[in-house]
């Protein structure tokens, strides 16, 4: 079934309000989604009627509580399609995931030489994490450039990938490109040397079906944020066989078997990686966040996004002054970066905020992709299942104006 933008805005209570005396058209939702009605209702509903710590009390709050948060958790598996819920690790966002497989695998795995295989075009926090590790361990970071066609260079890639590599890490979205990446085909180059293969979903987990068996991954994170869930909810999951091996990522209360004054031992998966009071109501927000997504089915939405993208493109590539990044094709997602002729993205943002059209601008914590394009930043405007072609109608003749008026100053 197609997505009803038009419909689906009205889920969003905060799509009602006007921005400097504007109707509102949130084309951000790649920095962070708005959440639908589904969610605010559960979270509030959680707070008013069930909340307390979890796991550590015997009355009925606490054990309420416990059932909402390990629904979550339930249905986080079956989002990802994974075998077990066993597996799924309930962390802040996709970065903390990240540094997690970081901490938790990468100071037992990796040493002096072994190397770390990683794209131009990840978001930061799939590279920052790993140069700590490579600088802690001595090991040796290989970049893989973009093709002609601004995809990841897969010939590049494959050669990258060798013996010494111990990791292999990358986006499943670009976060900047708007591409999928053939995340598979990257899965069984790294498997043919015995690397670990940790995919970033932050981008995917909104728009498109994931199957993390099928995908081959060994993780996958993606942020609650981004699907419409309360920010500081995230999941990292990871194949069970592997991540029963790995010490605990923090200290604390509730990711503990015994303690001693010096000595302690630790809960079986995924208590180990949970130290401390949780996100409770957030996660209560992320299984609604989930239903509401599967209810609409990804798929619908990928197909909405993918011609939201086309049509966005068309009307951007008609426009004189405007130059537009990222590949052809029909992996392309509603990710659209762009930049005006002679005007700084961040003076086209805050001109389109005036009209009050959301879009970000900046390098997208993405500077080596940012370099890799030759440019400092772009604008980026990002759609999802609530964007309409009138809100890119809108944007595009924002854009006219604003380049208008910057010619004529100039």
């Amino acid at each position: 079934m197609a997505i009803d933008a038009a419909a689906r805005r009205g889920d969003f209570p905060i799509l009602s309000r006007r921005v400097h005396d504007a109707p509102l058209v949130y084309l951000d939702s790649a920095a962070s989604a708005q959440k639908p009605e589904r969610v605010l209702a559960a979270v509030d509903a959680f707070y008013r009627g069930h909340y307390a710590n979890v796991h550590r009390g015997a009355h009925t709050l606490s054990a309420e509580a416990t059932a909402h948060y390990e629904a979550a958790r339930v249905r986080v598996a079956r989002f990802l399609n994974a075998p077990s819920e066993r597996s799924v690790v309930f962390v802040r966002n996709a970065t903390e995931g990240i540094n997690l497989v970081a901490h938790a695998w990468g100071r037992q795995a990796l040493h002096a030489g072994d190397e770390i295989v990683l794209t131009v075009a990840e978001h930061h926090a799939n590279l920052v994490p790993w140069h700590l590790l490579a600088a802690e361990r001595g090991a040796v970071i290989r970049g893989v450039p973009l093709g002609s066609d601004q995809r990841v260079d897969m010939e590049a890639l494959a050669a990258a990938i060798g013996p010494r590599t111990k990791l292999v890490a990358t986006f499943h979205l670009s976060n900047v490109l708007g591409v999928v990446n053939p995340v598979a085909r990257i899965a069984e180059l790294a498997h043919a040397v015995g690397a670990l293969f940790l995919v970033d979903g932050a981008q995917a987990a909104p728009h498109l079906p994931i199957d993390v068996q099928a995908l081959g991954a060994d993780a996958y994170v993606f942020s609650g944020h981004k699907v419409g869930a309360p920010s500081g909810i995230g999941a990292l999951w990871v194949r069970e066989p592997l991540l029963r091996d790995w010490p605990p990522f923090l200290g604390g209360g509730e990711m503990i078997r015994t303690v001693e004054v010096d000595r302690s031992t630790y809960a079986d998966i995924p208590m180990r990686f949970e130290a401390g009071t949780p996100a409770i109501a957030e996660a209560v927000g992320l299984h609604a966040a989930l239903d509401y997504l599967d209810d609409l089915g990804l798929a619908a939405i990928w197909d909405h996004d993918r011609a939201l993208a086309r049509y966005a493109i068309g009307r951007l590539r008609a426009l004189d002054g405007v130059t537009l990044y990222g590949p052809e094709g029909d992996d392309r997602g509603g990710i659209v970066p762009f930049n005006v002729a002679d005007v700084h993205p961040h003076d086209v943002a805050s001109a389109l905020d005036a009209r009050g059209v959301a879009v970000r601008a900046g390098h997208h914590c993405a500077q080596p992709l940012m370099r890799a394009l030759g440019v400092r930043s772009t604008v980026r405007a990002s759609f999802w299942l609530h964007t309409t072609r009138a809100d890119i109608d809108l944007l595009v003749e924002a854009i006219e104006e604003v380049r208008d008026f910057f010619g004529a100053v100039a």
